[in-house]
């Protein structure tokens, strides 16, 4: 079984016991994503986990599709929705590859914590652009890894990723993410960084 399969099952109930670690960030994202939304949006977002951001963002929205490849995870992510009265999210067990659904019928595509756990970002983020419509909103928050000073992360959680220790980490810099994002047909309208060795937060728009 890849390291990313049962890494992620595992953890998936301690994870989902772990309080927000910086709450102050974090609800600034929330308001920042809801400003780009309407009652009609539809909403999909890739590496849902076990669905908190999905559930806070489904009343101010017409539909979200939630996906994740960890059936723990969707299994959890299922329960907080109902237990929360959410009645307008789809929960989708698959990864952002084998994810299917119609071009350009997205107003938003959102992908936190989740860019620099791929083996492939780039696809990922041109597959949200192929998913969203013209005008349509890519939110993301990211771990660049490359940038920071964060060789003793990488020392650490790139050879166990190799060795299957841990899942994939893929180390690109701010500017690498910006190139990225840009270069799948996006403008950058936001981006921010609470804090040294913390994700960064950008809001795009596709062109």
């Amino acid at each position: 079984m890849p390291a990313r399969d049962w890494f992620w099952n595992a953890i998936a109930r301690r994870y989902a016991r772990m309080p927000v670690p910086d709450k102050a960030s974090y609800d600034r994202k929330l308001e920042a994503t809801r400003a780009r939304l309407t009652p009609e949006s539809r909403v999909l977002e890739f590496g849902c986990g076990t669905g908190t951001t999905a559930t806070r963002h489904a009343p101010h929205a017409g539909h979200v599709d939630a996906v994740d490849f960890a059936p723990e995870m969707i299994a959890i992510a299922r329960s907080r929705a109902a237990e929360a009265g959410v009645g307008n999210i789809a929960f989708h067990e698959a990864t952002v590859e084998g994810f299917e659904a119609s071009a350009e019928s997205y107003d938003m595509v959102m992908m936190h914590s989740l860019l620099h756990l791929l083996d492939d970002p780039r696809a990922a983020v041109d597959k949200a652009a192929s998913l969203l419509k013209p005008g349509g909103w890519f939110v993301s928050s990211t771990m660049a890894l490359g940038e920071d000073g964060l060789p003793l992360m990488r020392l650490l959680l790139l050879p166990a990723s190799a060795l299957g220790l841990l899942p994939r980490f893929t180390p690109f810099t701010g500017d690498e993410l910006r190139a990225m994002i840009r270069g799948a047909g996006f403008e950058i309208v936001e981006d921010w960084k609470p804090a040294p060795r913390r994700a960064r937060f950008i809001v795009a728009r596709k062109l």
